[in-house]
């Protein structure tokens, strides 16, 4: 199988520098990064990729068997890293693929050596001790709305997600790009993401990790940056001045400044 054509697998940046590999959340493609790329490529050699189902990856590719739990992504990042032959790359992955990040370096701890994970949840739905953001019925209120509707899921849900009323066009960029995606691979991506728990996963995290987090997330509260920051041993968190779940797009600076701190002090 053709790897970097399954994921639309793009290579660039320094060839010398540490690999850093850019992973996109739900609904969204590489292309979300394009404000990341440029303070990276001058020291880092920067990999994007589209998961299947994603952007410009192969729908062809689409297995709801393999794509029903995140670990059929986690592969993907593994087969990716292994179509490139990396070594102890940095993942840097936004929203659920955080946690994708998580579940890949456990799979093969030799090509990812660090973390970086931008508005992280390992779980979506509160829990005895633990405030996810949502109850179970609100998450089979969304994706309920979502597989019944899913344009107008897109149109109702990117404002929130994004959480700018003062910046109209970031909202609507996330809802071109949840409608750009094959609503039937959306929806099984969805259950997937929200309905996932891998809290247990954190603990195995051996690798030098900063966890991300907004000021304001209406998808990832603070509590949830906390939990992950306390479950990963020796772990840096940051929060950003910032509102909303997509950071990189909505406040890229400070988003970008924290990513190099954390890789200067990799080295």
């Amino acid at each position: 199988m053709d790897i970097a054509r399954r994921n639309n697998v793009t290579v660039t940046g320094n060839p010398q520098g540490r690999t850093v590999v850019l992973a996109h959340g739900f609904g969204c493609d590489q292309n979300m990064w394009r404000l990341t790329v440029p303070a990276l490529v001058e020291h880092y050699r920067v990999v994007l990729f589209d998961y299947v189902g994603s952007g410009r990856s192969d729908p062809s590719a689409f297995s709801e068997d393999r794509y029903g739990s995140l670990d059929g992504y986690a592969r993907d990042v593994v087969e990716v890293c292994e179509a490139l032959d990396l070594r102890d790359a940095v993942f840097v992955g936004h929203s659920v693929s955080a946690v994708i990040g998580v579940l890949a370096a456990d799979l093969a701890p030799e090509r990812i050596g660090a973390l970086v994970m931008v508005a992280p949840s390992p779980r979506y739905i509160d829990d005895d001790g633990y405030r996810g953001g949502f109850s179970t019925e609100d998450i089979d209120e969304l994706l309920a709305s979502l597989e019944s509707n899913y344009l107008g899921w897109s149109a109702a849900m990117a404002p929130v997600i994004m959480g700018h009323e003062d910046r109209p066009e970031l909202g609507e960029e996330l809802k071109n790009s949840f409608c750009a995606t094959d609503p039937e691979m959306a929806r099984v991506f969805a259950r997937t993401t929200f309905l996932s728990d891998s809290r247990d996963e954190l603990k195995s995290v051996r690798v030098p990790t900063l966890v991300l987090e907004c000021t304001q997330d209406a998808i990832a509260p603070r509590e949830v940056g906390a939990y992950v920051h306390r479950a990963i041993p020796g772990s840096t968190l940051v929060t950003l001045d910032a509102t909303g779940h997509c950071p990189h797009l909505s406040a890229p600076e400070a988003t970008n400044e924290a990513i190099r701190n954390f890789l200067a002090s990799l080295r």
